[in-house]
């Protein structure tokens, strides 16, 4: 299974929005500057916020992509508000059974 998740630094005030098998994994490597290029290396104190649990790589990739345009710390709040928008999230990209 993977996931959708988004961290957020209180320190730094704000968001980050990525995609992993294995989320506390992936936060730990974001506290400790794991991936030296990416933007989170300007804290330390990266929490969940929100995740999203996906059937496939591909469905969580469209589903990061997606949350990433719309570019709004608005629509970051009301994914983790209304549960809703999660599942038409899911629905617009389910995965294609061959």
């Amino acid at each position: 299974m993977y996931h959708v998740y988004i961290i957020f630094s209180e320190k730094a005030k704000k968001f980050y929005i990525g995609q992993t098998m294995d989320i506390e994994k992936r936060i730990l490597q974001h506290n400790t500057a794991f991936f030296e290029d990416c933007s989170t290396i300007i804290a330390t104190d990266w929490e969940l916020f929100y995740q999203i649990d996906c059937s496939t790589r591909k469905q969580a990739i469209l589903i990061e992509r997606h949350i990433k345009k719309m570019k709004s710390r608005k629509y970051l709040e009301d994914l983790k508000k209304y549960p809703e928008i999660t599942e038409k999230l899911l629905s617009k990209y389910k995965p294609v059974n061959p």
